[in-house]
């Protein structure tokens, strides 16, 4: 849990881009623990899913990177255990996001391959949870193909009073209520160049999540000018 009044790391340890050394100003969650709990994450659905035929279904675009760490860890636990998740992937897109504010109205794009879906164990992953309102859109169409099993990991969820009370099977981090960007969540598509994010702060504010070359980081920076 990543508490509202978090303060993170000093942004002198870490290697920034120059172009956004100035809208930085501090990390919340270095690279370091979301690789940790991401292989942690891996290692609690093998103990639960292990010896099923699994369909992993990625929600882009936001849940890429989250996606590909997460399916790297399974693939070496099945290499490293006795217990393994044989695994096919599949991917889909939501949009629920006009600019930075969130609608009524959920777009699916690839809906109508679910069908594909009918009668198979499905391991959902998304990037973040805020409302739940997108993800229980997204049960209930798969629930229309009667798919054996689905199960829902989320690398971030939000806390917040809008929330439907949905929760995944699987979470990495709670967060504040903040809008996010980064680790492949965008701002209308911008900060995807290095998986950049931000969120609101306070007034005039934001945070921002980072991800480095070598490495993959979920960092949040109040933002000191508007973008």
């Amino acid at each position: 849990i990543i508490a509202d009044d978090s303060e993170g790391h000093d942004l002198s340890l870490f290697c920034v881009p120059k172009h956004y050394e100035e809208d930085l100003d501090s990390v919340i969650i270095p690279n370091g623990l979301i690789k940790d709990r991401t292989e942690r994450l891996a290692r609690d659905i093998v103990r639960d899913m292990g010896g099923q035929h699994i369909v992993a279904l990625c929600v882009l675009k936001g849940g890429y990177k989250f996606f590909a760490d997460l399916m790297d860890y399974i693939k070496t636990l099945n290499q490293n255990s006795d217990k393994s998740v044989p695994l096919t992937v599949d991917f889909i897109r939501l949009k629920s996001y006009s600019n930075d504010q969130s609608t009524n109205c959920v777009k699916v794009i690839g809906g109508d391959e679910l069908s594909a879906l009918t009668g198979k164990n499905v391991l959902i992953v998304e990037d973040i949870v805020e409302t739940g309102k997108t993800m229980e859109t997204l049960l209930n169409l798969l629930n229309e193909c009667h798919p054996k099993m689905v199960k829902v990991v989320s690398l971030l969820v939000k806390r917040t009073p809008r929330s439907s009370g949905y929760r995944p099977d699987y979470i990495g981090f709670e967060v504040p209520d903040k809008f996010l960007v980064g680790y492949a969540l965008d701002y209308n598509e911008y900060f995807r160049d290095l998986s950049v994010s931000v969120c609101p702060v306070e007034w005039g504010s934001y945070a921002i999540t980072l991800y480095a070359d070598r490495l993959l980081a979920s960092h949040w920076f109040p933002r000191t000018k508007s973008i």
